[in-house]
């Protein structure tokens, strides 16, 4: 390549193609001022041809093709107009053409046979056509800086909305916000409790979950209410919704040995009370949300694992294709990085399994055989993930199947009952998909071993071997042989009579 007589290069700017004409290299490669004077620059390097975009879908596609290194027609079209011809007669490349991305120049050497190349030479003369590109070409003064601006607009935008009914980013950034959420819930109910209990502290004994307590204390707020009038005894058993709960109250209310509160410390108490009752509500409105899209992005991942470890799953991979590409001993202990390494690192025994081990399955087995539902488990959430990731249309059937499955393994486990094969499941499956019944399918499979026979019957009829028939041939032609002789031996038998017969008259 480097031996080529006549080098060319090839600049994509985001306003067209530009081809460029190498006319004295030792000027560019001897001396680093060059490519930063335009006139030095334009002596040794001249432009051959440009081809502007017509559009900015035009340029956006040709964007589009150059960042996949793949040629596209409009390119493709371009050299083959521009550049000569190399000749056929040399050994050696004639001419060369010099790309700066070496993925691209492959795809532009396989796609019209010309010679290129990418190296340290290829870029600095790049870089300094990118620089001069304004002065080197007509009428492109000032709108360069609009068509990079434009361009970049235009395919930032097309990569972030790319497929976004199945986005999983949401996915991550839903679970990341729910773990902060429960974190923040948690902490705020201590801290209800805790400041709640200075004016009424038999009432924690009395309410036990943190949320419902949060909404008791909104809704008692100065115990001494309770004690005036029965105003809040209705609101109290909506929220409980136990008359015996509520009787325990007031009756806790009546002996309660708490500290008074001013009108403006228990002000603070319920605005505080109320924002944690808020922040609950929107952390179910958030798992509400995520249940909803993990039923659009993974539905059978989500049928076979639950909605939060499967979005965990997603989490820690990265994306549903990340986790569609691992091996499912990957998926097996995914989130038990820092287990494996330090067991790696001691050589002692690995983990068994990482964010799986949330599920329902492997709590349910016994010790001895959480290894082995956890390698199950891991097998059929990797099959999940690849129906829900390269799958046209999602749906439930194939995670909720699996999840069947999984359930037999488990009986399998405790009563040795022998589980349905993978092949049979999958079958049913898509039956169900088609809407055939499996009476309807054996019907046809049937009718279909019927043709087959009997295609197979007279492909076997008509393919008779020569040498059989050749039996054959020999066979009829001893058995004419057999009927000539015999007839034979009749006249000549006829004629000895007919000789004797004579002699005795004579």
């Amino acid at each position: 390549m480097a031996d080529a007589t006549s080098l060319f290069t090839l600049y994509e700017s985001a306003a067209g193609y530009a081809l460029f004409e190498v006319v004295a290299m030792e000027e560019i490669t001897g001396n680093q001022d060059t490519l930063t004077d335009i006139n030095r620059f334009g002596r040794a390097v001249k432009l051959k041809a440009f081809h502007p975009f017509a559009s900015a879908s035009e340029a956006l596609e040709n964007a589009n093709a150059v960042s996949e290194h793949a040629m596209s027609d409009t390119l493709k079209e371009f050299l083959q107009i521009n550049m000569p011809k190399p000749k056929k007669s040399s050994k050696t490349a004639s001419v060369a053409l010099g790309v700066i991305d070496p993925g691209l120049a492959t795809a532009i050497s396989s796609g019209t046979n010309f010679t290129c190349r990418s190296d340290e030479t290829i870029r600095e003369i790049c870089r300094g056509s990118r620089l001069h590109l304004e002065q080197m070409v007509k009428g492109l003064q000032g709108s360069s800086t609009k068509a990079q601006l434009g361009l970049g607009h235009a395919y930032s935008r097309s990569k972030v909305k790319f497929n976004p009914a199945r986005s999983d980013n949401m996915i991550i950034q839903s679970i990341a916000l729910l773990d902060q959420l429960d974190k923040d819930v948690n902490s705020a109910a201590m801290r209800v409790r805790e400041w709640y209990s200075w004016h009424f502290p038999e009432l924690k004994d009395v309410v036990s979950d943190n949320i419902q307590f949060a909404r008791v204390a909104a809704c008692v707020q100065d115990k001494q209410t309770l004690l005036t009038g029965d105003s809040k005894l209705a609101e109290l058993q909506n929220i409980v919704q136990d008359e015996e709960t509520v009787q325990a109250i007031v009756q806790a209310a009546k002996t309660s040995m708490g500290m008074a509160c001013s009108d403006t410390d228990m002000l603070n108490i319920v605005n505080f009370t109320q924002r944690m009752i808020h922040l609950a509500e929107y952390r179910k409105q958030l798992s509400e949300y995520l249940q909803t899209k993990m039923n659009i992005v993974a539905p059978n991942l989500s049928a076979l694992i639950g909605d939060t470890v499967a979005a965990r799953l997603i989490s820690k991979a990265g994306s549903l294709t990340n986790l569609a590409k691992s091996p499912a001993s990957t998926v097996q202990i995914l989130g038990a990085e820092k287990a494996l390494f330090r067991a790696l690192k001691t050589k002692g025994n690995t983990p068994k399994y990482g964010l799986i081990y949330h599920s329902t399955f492997i709590g349910r087995a016994d010790a001895k055989n959480k290894g082995r539902i956890s390698r199950y488990l891991a097998n059929k959430c990797s099959i999940a993930t690849r129906i829900d990731s390269f799958s046209d249309v999602p749906n439930r059937l194939y995670g909720e199947k699996l999840r069947e499955q999984v359930e037999e393994r488990l009986k399998f486990y405790e009563t040795g009952q022998a589980p349905r094969k993978n092949l049979d499941v999958m079958q049913e499956v898509a039956r169900e998909l088609h809407g055939t019944s499996a009476t309807e399918e054996s019907a046809k499979k049937k009718k279909k071993d019927k043709k087959r026979k009997s295609v197979e019957a007279d492909d076997a009829q008509d393919a008779e071997t020569p040498s059989t028939k050749k039996r054959k041939s020999s066979d009829d032609d001893d058995d004419e042989d057999e009927g000539k002789s015999a007839k034979k031996a009749k006249k000549e038998e006829k004629k000895k009579k007919k000789d004797k017969k004579r002699k005795s008259t004579e």
